[in-house]
């Protein structure tokens, strides 16, 4: 508990941090690489490129910063940034690096401002926040390994089949190399794939793709025109070669109940949602699949999902194309919006809403989940990036 003379600086110093948060670490992360490389690896360069890691990260320190005698109220964010960096592996001495290079950039970027009293008290705080994140981490850590197919660390796997689902994206059915038992996990979580690409490491968050249960476990992988890993996995990983592993993490995952499920998905969005309706298909459970896609080429899984449809008649899809072919049948065309999407949904409005896809797809959908009066609650999503990017 920090004491109320670091809590006032904190507040008192507000002001002059937010405005400033980008400035902070986009100073912060240049620091911290040039003084402790090794951390590289766990970082997706792309996101830094792209600004989104650093805004993220900006958006976070303010919100700590602004809740700081209130923390209560960011527990949904520390359980998310907790599973994240399980998938990633971060450890407790991580926090170290992270402190001294933020309370750096801090003071390099207010100068004067940032007297020795404020860094003591910025400092004190973020370790108040690197002890809760440390605590619930490894709890995450010890409940994933004591599990059954349970493991920590990194485990190698074996590429047992290597399927091509659509023109962009291919499917990798991983086992064991170890011929242990494979984990449990909770449809709509991911592993992450660990590779060496040009003697650099590598870290790369990968949707599950199908039930779990199934003997083994399944990414599905767009290849992105820029992508290292993705290019990496699509042209050199063929079947029988091996892949590093870290154990299933991720909030984004579906809920234990009977209410209506609707899947909205984008692209390679698809990935998670296969995880879950392969899980509950069966189930009677209501279950609106919606997908959109350029066409019929770059649509992965329509045969399985089409198939389950025949099987069970719960299963109802919907397919929407933005640039079909002539040869393409999709139930509509263009994109997404709250009259396409409402006549898709049950009566109810209590509903299990998933969405997923690239960010314009997600900015869409999310204002259609506000326009049709699904409840905040039950609106799930999965964003790696600062989420007021999806208020846009």
């Amino acid at each position: 508990m920090l004491d109320t003379n670091t809590v006032e600086i904190i507040k008192t110093t507000i002001p002059a941090v937010q405005p400033r948060a980008d400035e902070i670490t986009a100073c912060f992360y240049p620091l911290m690489f040039s003084q402790y490389p090794e951390v590289i690896p766990y970082f997706n360069q792309t996101h830094q490129a792209k600004g989104a890691q650093p805004k993220a990260l900006a958006n976070a320190v303010v919100a700590y910063a602004a809740n700081i005698d209130s923390l209560g109220n960011l527990s949904e964010a520390v359980t998310r940034i907790v599973q994240k960096h399980c998938a990633l592996g971060i450890l407790p001495e991580q926090y170290a690096i992270v402190g001294s290079c933020l309370l750096q950039a801090i003071k390099q970027v207010l100068g004067e401002a940032a007297t020795d009293e404020v860094i003591e008290a910025w400092g004190k705080a973020y370790q108040q926040l690197a002890d809760i994140l440390i605590e619930a981490e490894e709890a995450v850590y010890a409940a994933s390994a004591a599990q059954p197919g349970g493991w920590r660390g990194e485990r190698e796997f074996t590429v047992v089949r290597k399927q091509v689902e659509s023109s962009v994206i291919t499917s990798f059915y991983l086992q064991p190399a170890d011929s242990g038992a494979v984990p449990e996990f909770i449809p709509g979580q991911y592993i992450t794939v660990l590779a060496e690409i040009a003697g650099e490491p590598v870290r790369r968050n990968y949707s599950l793709s199908d039930a779990p249960g199934t003997g083994y476990l399944r990414i599905s992988v767009k290849k992105e025109p820029e992508g290292l890993v993705s290019n990496f996995l699509h042209n050199h990983v063929a079947e029988g070669d091996s892949l590093s592993l870290r154990a299933p993490f991720g909030d984004f995952t579906l809920q234990d109940n009977n209410k209506p499920l609707v899947l909205l998905t984008g692209g390679v969005g698809i990935t998670p949602a296969m995880s879950m309706l392969n899980a509950v298909a069966s189930t009677g459970r209501d279950i609106h699949f919606i997908h959109a896609a350029l066409n019929s080429q770059t649509h992965a899984f329509k045969a399985d999902v089409d198939q389950l449809a025949q099987q069970h008649s719960n299963v109802k899809p919907f397919y929407i194309y933005d640039q079909p072919s002539d040869r393409c049948q999709p139930h509509a065309r263009g994109r997404i919006d709250s009259q396409l999407i409402s006549a898709q949904l049950p009566d109810t409005r209590d509903i299990e809403f998933y969405l997923l896809g690239p960010k314009p797809f997600m900015q869409a959908a999310l204002a259609i989940a506000r326009q049709l009066g699904v409840p905040e609650s039950q609106t799930h999503f999965e964003f790696f990036g600062p989420m007021e990017a999806l208020e846009g």
